[in-house]
């Protein structure tokens, strides 16, 4: 079993800033990568922002220079930290973990979501 756990998000005015943070934990045997997606009310889930274990990050062209994405491998922890927030960002924030789990001897390679925490940014 694996669990994302996501916090951070909630309501705040355009042009503020908002942290979210998502924690890994179950039987995990590596992760390959991290990242966090969104959806917006009547649209398509979309990539935010996306990190590797070797630290290569990856984002949308609309939040480019205004949000980072960084990953502590250790407590298998990913952050996102989203600045100059706009209107638009509001949606619905998944956590996402591409990883093995099980152990050395057995272990099998997927993909696992969190729960979803809404971010609100008012104009």
């Amino acid at each position: 079993q694996v669990h994302l756990v996501e916090s951070g998000g909630g309501l705040v005015q355009a042009g503020g800033s908002l942290r979210l943070s998502c924690a890994a934990s179950g039987s995990i045997f590596s992760i390959n990568a991290m990242g966090w997606y969104r959806q917006a009310l009547g649209k398509q889930r979309e990539l935010v922002a996306r990190i590797t274990s070797g630290g290569s990050t990856n984002y949308a062209d609309s939040v480019k220079g205004r949000f980072t994405i960084s990953r502590d491998n250790a407590k298998n922890t990913v952050l996102l930290q989203m600045n100059s927030l706009k209107p638009e960002d509001t949606a619905v924030y998944y956590c996402n973990a591409d990883l093995y789990s099980g152990n050395s001897a057995s272990y099998i390679r997927d993909d696992y979501w969190g729960q979803g925490t809404q971010v609100t940014v008012s104009s």
